[in-house]
């Protein structure tokens, strides 16, 4: 009993005193966000670090920086502000670029390099990148050429490989544990459903996949020969020779231009700079220069109340969903969601224009034409413009379909028109393998076609059939509308198929390509806008926003282990969660990541 008691206090004591350090970084944080404009001194070299992800927009969370989440996170938001306001800075001298491994996505990491590339080509300030001892990986090397000068410790990392994209599959696994997976699709590409009826891809899938695959290279390729002088044969013949990880094999083949350690790099700033001897350069962080005015860093802002909106939509599309912890930053597309962020849009008189930033695989198909028609009505009162990031593909391309101007990059992964539903039949593996049994009852003679322990019968699977066909024919009938073509012209380029950029806009399932500032233009254009301040949505959230939304999720999560789950596993259990699904899905073939 003692030992109860004793267990009950302590456990009782840690909780106050997290509730208590908790409580302390709130009022840290508060206290934080009133800080004076940070000032910036004389020979200040602005300092970005690259890694990991650029998201397009910086988290909206504000628990990030009481927990130091992402608190040095770049976006593409802060990145391109930042560069605009070092180019007028008459105390910023320059930029290096602190770059390793990076994750992210290529149509997003184009539009960095086209950020850095404006940069070093429109001032005399000079834009240096270099890595440290992670090393480039080649995400992280395409954003160091766009810089003027390419530096690395002598015995870092350096790949270059070249490409590939890999595709898990479970059949294998469902037919030892005695699970039956029923797929139901429309569109030959459709590959979404591959890994759960198949041991390796389809002739149709390798080939969309080869595509994507080619056009990242040869992005990769243009901007080595861009940067190096080296022609794209040279490059392929160095990626298909004897393979080389090393920095040094970087500088032997002119990749990268010195290696120098830390305090070498310092040395040769200041010598760019041309310092007196005892003189030094200062440097300033991506996160504080964040928080310089534009005014103060010389940048002229517009003076106009115009605005133009912009909706950041990532993630999968689905119903509404609730999570169990403020912690969790997963981030999906769901209805509510845009009805929030319109709804305020609408509300703004001061808003003349749209532009919807969307990255997503797709998902839901109900959702998706719920999204659409939202926007549909949007369009009634300003111009709405589509700007696709990393992937817009499937449900992704449904939504976006709605604009009155579809802007991608090149490396966009994009289009999957196309529809599936599953259903998979779990009775062999509860009752043959585990030893659960079920017995029912029903009213109807199709009551239980649905179930997840039963397969269907002929006439249930072709109902399933024409549900989905019924599907994928509103699908390209509205396509063919908004991009005024043929239903069998869409037809013909639909089924599935993935396209990149480039391609989509050689076939006219979008209209220019370019990044988001393209698309601001196009906007402003179309808004007969010559100034405008740009209104990014969603709105961060306040530190009392976040916990009263979240305190009934905050309470079941207590006695749970889910705010901190192994991303493997999270990713898998993401994957064969589309079995689970009835609806109709718009969502493109597997997970497509290109490293």
């Amino acid at each position: 009993m003692k030992f109860l008691k004793t267990l009950i206090a302590a456990t009782l004591g840690t909780f106050i005193a997290f509730l208590i350090l908790f409580f302390i970084g709130i009022i840290t944080l508060s206290s934080t966000s009133q800080e004076p404009e940070p000032y910036v001194s004389s020979n200040s070299v602005l300092k970005i670090p690259l890694s990991g992800t650029l998201p397009t927009q910086s988290s909206s969370n504000p628990l990030d920086e009481l927990f130091n989440q992402e608190n040095n996170k770049v976006s593409l938001q802060t990145l391109k502000a930042n560069l605009a306001k070092a180019q007028t800075h008459e105390n910023i001298k320059g930029v290096w670029l602190n770059i390793d491994f990076m994750s992210e996505g290529w149509a997003n990491l184009q539009e960095a390099h086209h950020a850095i590339q404006t940069f070093r080509d429109s001032t005399d300030k000079f834009v240096y990148a270099s890595t440290n001892d992670i090393g480039f990986n080649e995400k992280g090397y395409f954003l160091a050429t766009a810089a003027d000068s390419v530096f690395a410790p002598p015995e870092t990392f350096f790949e270059f490989d070249g490409f590939y994209s890999k595709v898990t599959f479970y059949d294998g696994m469902f037919e030892k544990v005695g699970i039956q997976t029923e797929i139901t699709r429309h569109g030959k590409y459709k590959g979404a459903v591959e890994p759960y009826y198949r041991k390796e891809l389809s002739d149709e899938n390798e080939y969309q996949l080869t595509q994507l695959v080619d056009q990242t290279s040869k992005t990769f390729l243009n901007a080595i020969e861009q940067k190096t002088g080296h022609s794209i044969e040279s490059l392929n013949s160095l990626l298909n020779a004897k393979p080389n990880i090393t920095s040094q094999f970087g500088y032997e083949e002119q990749l990268i231009d010195s290696l120098m350690y830390a305090d070498q790099m310092k040395a040769h700033i200041e010598h760019r700079l041309e310092l007196e001897e005892g003189e030094s350069f200062n440097t300033i962080s991506n996160n504080r220069y964040t928080k310089v005015s534009a005014s103060s860093a010389g940048l002229n802002t517009p003076s106009t109340s115009d605005k133009i909106a912009v909706i950041n939509a990532k993630g999968p599309i689905l119903p509404e969903v609730t999570s169990n912890s403020p912690f969790d930053n997963r981030e999906f597309i769901t209805g509510t969601f845009f009805e929030k962020q319109l709804e305020k849009i609408r509300d703004d008189d001061n808003v003349k224009a749209l532009v919807v930033r969307i990255s997503s695989p797709g998902g839901s198909g109900s959702t998706s034409d719920v999204i659409w028609r939202m926007l549909q009505e949007t369009k009634k009162e300003m111009p709405v413009i589509v700007s696709m990031g990393n992937v817009a593909a499937s449900g992704g391309y449904y939504i976006g379909m709605a604009g009155d101007t579809i802007i991608a990059e090149p490396t966009t992964i994009t289009g999957s028109i196309g529809v599936f539903g599953t259903k998979f039949n779990a009775n062999e593996l509860f009752s043959d393998k585990i030893g659960i049994t079920f017995d029912e009852v029903k009213s109807h003679k199709h009551a239980d076609w649905l179930s997840q322990t039963s397969s269907f019968t002929s006439a249930e699977k072709k109902a399933f059939q024409q549900y989905i066909d019924g599907f994928y024919q509103t699908f390209i009938d509205k396509v063919a509308a908004a991009r005024g073509m043929d239903v069998e012209k869409i037809d013909e380029l639909a089924q599935g198929r993935v396209w990149t950029g480039s391609d989509a806009k050689k076939n006219g399932l979008i209209d220019q390509l370019g990044g988001l500032e393209k698309s601001l233009s196009i906007a402003a254009e179309r808004a007969d806008l010559e100034n405008y301040q740009v209104d990014n949505y969603p709105k961060p959230k306040s530190i009392y926003e976040m916990f009263v939304n979240s305190a009934g999720a905050q309470a079941k999560s207590l006695l749970g282990n889910q705010w901190f789950n192994n991303e493997t596993a999270q990713n898998i259990k993401r994957q064969l969660s589309i079995l689970k699904r009835r609806d109709a899905m718009f969502l493109m073939p597997y997970e497509i990541s290109i490293q």
